[in-house]
């Protein structure tokens, strides 16, 4: 069985596109052969600055033979409807086959296709990939209608077994198909053939080409880490950058430099930033921590070790931290005379539309923060201060030319104006978590900030109605609530986003200082017990309730995400999120984590049978009487033991659960409703609950009606799957 070899040798391909392309060009190239009838045995696809390659092993000769019967229409039938299947088959008339029906004599067309060679399938399916290849942008280049991402110079497509290798015949655009490749651009001694690829690889590598992305990889992080290891420094890890840097160089040279003296005070996060965004340097640091040097891939082996590459890039380099620090020092004074310019120049930055400037939405998380701290166990008067310094930074000339340092350099100005160091924090923290593996900030004053920053966009996006649809969310709401419950449940602070809790927040005084903060407020909407408004659309009040029900429904829909993802059911979340007290994010999640933990458990899987059993002939009862089985059974009406056992157990479980409801111990509560399964089974098994005597049967169903209620009191347990 053959193999195939292709390679598509361009210009340059950008970094960051050659991941997927590989991706894309294996797939499409391995669906289109098995869709032509060809099979294989493994792929793999491969990836330099200047090339794209596709290895395929195993490759069958020719496809299989493939005889095909159509039912066509009756004898009888008219002759446009003959004509219609002759067309959809290809045949002529005297070519379908007559065959008695049930209803019949009926056509049938036997289409038979011949296998066809593997050389013609695959200059076919390739022809096609090239032609429609998914680049994110492409080009076209001289008279021809090709686009590529760069210009495409060369198509080797190659087919070899043991009797040696031939070329597929192909020609796409006027670049006809061969056997020949090329090595480096600067090193390699021009164009060499091929004869599979194996030949391929180890004539690549002879012509300074590493073909495999994770081999220049592993080449470029082992020799950095030897050249800082020298140095009595180490490197800085990114494995975005490296995977970025392996995608520039086809023969990957490493090469350390030193940072000038002159900008070693620089934040060692501007030092990485901009060595990385500008240069695609990797960043060394010293034992002490503080950025020293830094690591440059060249794609050459020069003659005097990289000294004249060096030399230039630290030129270069020299001049951007020249800007960093001319950013940094301007920074500082505005910083050290107390923000005031940053903060006046918020004004004229637009937030949203319809929520007003980036100032305005500081005045509402700095309010809203001071309100919420008490809960965080945070200073008040820090978290406000925090919360109108938090945003400043977007207004520096740092976050301008970098805007990932946005928080961060907040830091570093909040330090040097000389506030205290939680409100620094705050100020660098205020925007986590920002994913599911980013770290929650546990800093009290951190907390009430952060919180404050998202409940914010959340209240304000769901106040003017551009809330999330389908995969679109364009002011990352989803994420803004995955941060809430993270913080919430991350730091157990025991917030409860609930409008009970905040009931009366909003005075008379405190609308006062609204108003008087920003005149023509149209309305004060409290969403959640939380405060945001709306100039170009007020919310009309009588919609407030709904709002509010509609984005604690959006806050569970995420909190069922984090949760699946921690490994909880969705029925066991849904059991929980139909009991009382569900805005309480941080009880609720307690109540789905002890309910869980039962579930796994034997009795819990057996008492939840019970409970069902009880709930279903309970439910048949009440349909079938009319009458609502909820006042009491009385153990003087008991016959049997297991039914006085039942009474016992039932009395016993609500002694235990009451309490651990009450204190909010759900493990208590959930291990004594797990206790009745013994005495529930045994009742099942010797009682008939439809009992002839009717005073017998109704106790027995209030005895029923008890469970029910016991069990509900803990979690909803008929939404329990099982």
């Amino acid at each position: 069985m053959p193999d195939l070899l292709i390679e598509l040798f361009s210009e340059e391909i950008p970094a960051r596109m050659q991941a997927r392309a590989r991706e894309d060009l294996k797939k499409l190239v391995t669906d289109g052969l098995i869709e032509a009838g060809l099979t294989y045995a493994s792929a793999g696809a491969f990836s330099t600055p200047r090339r794209l390659v596709l290895s395929v092993e195993g490759l069958t000769v020719e496809s299989r033979a493939v005889r095909e019967e159509r039912k066509g229409p009756a004898t009888t039938a008219p002759a446009a409807a003959v004509e219609g299947f002759l067309r959809s088959t290809g045949l002529t008339l005297d070519q379908l086959e007559r065959r008695a029906d049930k209803k019949g004599e009926v056509y049938f067309a036997v289409v038979e296709k011949p296998g066809r060679k593997a050389e013609a399938i695959v200059a076919e399916v390739l022809e096609g990939v090239i032609r429609g290849f998914p680049w994110p942008k492409s080009m076209r280049w001289g008279a021809g209608t090709l686009r590529w991402v760069r210009p495409l110079q060369r198509i080797l497509c190659l087919l070899s077994d043991e009797g040696g290798a031939h070329l597929v015949p192909l020609e796409v655009d006027g670049i006809v198909a061969g056997n020949v490749t090329e090595g480096h651009r600067f090193m390699g001694a021009g164009p060499f053939p091929v004869h599979g690829f194996d030949d391929y690889v180890v004539k690549l590598k002879r012509a300074f080409v590493v073909l495999d992305s994770a081999e220049r990889e592993a080449a470029i992080w082992q020799g950095a880490q030897n050249a800082a290891f020298a140095a009595g420094m180490e490197v800085v890890p990114d494995a975005g950058l490296l995977a970025e840097v392996a995608g520039l160089v086809e023969w990957p040279v490493v090469l350390m430099g030193r940072i000038a003296p002159a900008f070693l005070d620089l934040p060692p996060e501007v030092l990485q930033t901009s060595m990385k965004e500008h240069q695609k340097f990797f960043s060394v640091r010293a034992k002490s921590g503080r950025i020293e040097g830094f690591i440059t891939v060249a794609n050459i082996d020069a003659a005097d070790g990289g000294a004249v590459i060096l030399q230039g890039n630290q030129k270069v380099l020299s001049a951007r931290l020249s800007d960093a620090k001319f950013f940094w020092e301007n920074d500082l004074r505005v910083a050290k005379a107390g923000m005031g310019e940053w903060l006046d120049g918020l004004k004229a930055v637009t937030f949203h539309g319809k929520l007003g400037s980036q100032a305005e939405r500081v005045e509402r998380i700095a309010a809203l923060a001071r309100e919420i701290a008490p809960m965080v166990g945070a200073d008040a008067a820090l978290a406000e201060q925090a919360a109108r310094v938090a945003k400043a930074d977007l207004r520096s000339a740092m976050v301008g030319e970098f805007p990932e340092l946005q928080g961060l350099m907040g830091m570093y100005y909040a330090r040097a104006a000389g506030m205290p160091e939680a409100v620094a924090l705050a100020a660098r923290d205020h925007y986590s978590p920002l994913g599911p593996s980013d770290a929650v900030p546990t800093e009290p004053v951190s907390v009430a900030v952060a919180l404050a920053d998202k409940i914010d966009t959340l209240t304000g996006f769901w106040a003017i109605d551009e809330k999330p649809t389908g995969s679109k969310d364009p002011f990352a709401l989803r994420r803004a609530a995955l941060g809430v419950i993270r913080l919430v449940l991350g730091t157990r602070n025991e917030l409860k986003l609930n409008v009970r809790l905040l009931d009366g927040l909003i005075q008379n005084d405190t609308a006062q200082a609204w108003t008087t903060a920003k005149q023509g407020i149209n309305a004060l909407i409290e969403i959640a017990g939380l405060k945001t408004f709306s100039d170009t659309y007020p919310v009309d009040l009588v919609k407030i309730d709904g709002i509010k029900a509609d984005l604690l429904a959006f806050l569970h829909d995420r909190l069922k995400v984090y949760l699946k993802d921690q490994g909880i059911r969705h029925d066991i979340i849904d059991a929980c999120l139909a009991m009382p007290g569900n805005d309480d994010l941080t009880l609720l999640v307690k109540r789905a984590e002890a309910l869980a933990s039962v579930m796994k458990t034997e009795d819990g899987a057996n008492l939840l049978q019970g409970y069902k059993r009880a709930n279903n002939i309970l439910t048949q009862a009440e349909a079938k009487d009319g009458v609502e089985y909820s006042y009491g059974a009385d153990v003087k009406f008991a016959e049997g033991p297991e039914e006085k056992a039942l009474f016992a157990a039932l009395d016993a479980a609500e002694a235990k659960i009451g309490p651990a409801m009450a204190v909010e111990d759900f493990a208590a509560a959930m291990a004594a409703m797990a206790a009745l399964r013994g005495p529930l089974d045994a009742f099942f098994t010797a009682v008939q609950v439809n009992a002839e005597s009717p005073i017998i049967r109704r106790n027995r169903l209030n005895l029923l009606s008890r469970i029910r209620t016991i069990c509900s009191g803990v979690a909803d347990l008929s939404r329990i799957e099982g």
